[in-house]
């Protein structure tokens, strides 16, 4: 049962590195500060990596719009080191002055920060949130989730049910300081349809997989070329469409030529239209070695797609085996090319899968869902907190 403190509103700080990023947890923060009740938080946004030349960016540009349009302040912090001792002052300075009563934190760099500043500034509530544990056994993590971040905050949330049990079984984080909450997306806008595909060169009878991702080893992008080599002898009409930027995208080019798929496999970049790209999807896959709880693969659920991924992370928390989807195991491009190809013989099963897989979404991966579990919980702990005091 809620529980909600009536005297004033509790004034919330969300930390984050930056805003207007294509990552999934940067994406959330701003969500959740954006629909935390106003009648009950006074909210605030604080960017430890900003520049003023960030701010025409239109990526961030927009993000600043939609936080100003509900009603949350921003303020950028100009840290450019790891270290940025006058930026960590300027944040110790204003949690004093603005006595901010709860401080949540995003990903790992942001969450060991709040753990060191918040109780300098005497910050009642501290809440470190992990959206991807990729904890890899190096002693230096470990001593820093178990021995910092898990001491000095409050809670530690979890997107996943995986990333909880790693955190508690290989970290020793204690079991009643780690919390999982699911992520959430809201309704995206309607896809308009005036994207076709003969706009993308496409024709009725191609059967098209798509993933939309950054480009980073991370998403092992080159699993999923190496399985459209695989699928294109039973499918001549396959297309392939891989949409997002970063860092992989040479040694992607370079593997498409190599396996001569430049006929299959497109590499369309980052895009603002990707709204109207998923209808044009049959199949969506993700072949990541590691994940949180992607956004990018409720999109796909809203979206009425199947889902074809590696079972990493909070991957099954999402997708259904079977049900709405098909899992398979990372690092393995015979094996989701066999998924792909199964659902690719199947036009009775994709949208099936697919209608589930938005009932599902709506039903359980609800950003109003999200943002009420986190609210109940800001107030159980500061309750708890007013209560020992």
């Amino acid at each position: 049962m809620s529980v909600t403190v009536k005297e004033r509103k509790l004034r919330h700080l969300t930390l984050v590195d930056r805003i207007g990023s294509f990552g999934g947890g940067e994406r959330l923060a701003v969500e959740i500060s954006k629909r935390l009740s106003p009648e009950r938080f006074d909210r605030s946004l604080c960017a430890t990596r900003w520049s003023p030349e960030l701010e025409s960016r239109p990526t961030r540009a927009r993000a600043l719009e939609e936080l100003s349009g509900h009603g949350v302040r921003f303020v950028g912090l100009q840290r450019r080191s790891a270290l940025g001792l006058r930026s960590w002052r300027q944040l110790v300075m204003l949690m004093r002055r603005e006595r901010i009563d709860i401080l949540h934190a995003h990903k790992f760099g942001s969450n060991l920060w709040a753990a060191l500043l918040g109780p300098l500034a005497g910050v009642p509530v501290i809440v470190a949130h992990e959206h991807t544990w990729s904890f890899d056994g190096g002693r230096a993590r470990r001593l820093i989730d178990h021995g910092v971040i898990a001491r000095r905050c409050d809670v530690m949330v979890a997107v996943s049910r995986e990333d909880r049990r790693r955190m508690i079984e290989i970290e020793r984080i204690n079991p009643d300081e780690v919390i999982y909450i699911p992520n959430g997306i809201p309704a995206p806008p309607s896809a308009s349809g005036a994207l076709g595909r003969r706009e993308l060169g496409l024709s009725d009878d191609h059967l098209v997989v798509g993933t939309v991702t950054v480009l980073r080893p991370q998403k092992a992008v080159d699993v999923l070329v190496r399985a459209a080599g695989i699928l294109r002898a039973e499918f001549p009409l396959l297309r392939v469409l891989i949409v997002g930027s970063g860092e992989e995208r040479e040694a992607l080019e370079r593997l498409i030529a190599e396996l001569d798929l430049s006929s299959t496999v497109s590499l369309l970049g980052f895009r603002t239209d990707v709204p109207e790209l998923l209808p044009i999807f049959d199949v969506a896959a993700s072949s990541s070695d590691f994940e949180g709880s992607p956004l990018s693969v409720l999109e796909y659920m809203e979206a009425a797609l199947p889902v074809v991924s590696t079972r990493v992370g909070g991957v099954p928390d999402l997708v259904e085996d079977g049900v709405t989807g098909l899992l398979v195991d990372r690092g393995d491009p015979q094996a989701l090319a066999n998924a792909i190809a199964e659902l690719l013989r199947d036009p009775e099963r994709r949208v099936q899968m697919g209608r589930i897989a938005q009932e599902r979404r709506r039903s359980k991966f609800d950003i109003d869902l999200t943002v009420e579990r986190i609210e109940q919980l800001y107030e159980e702990l500061y309750r708890g907190k007013r209560r020992r005091a």
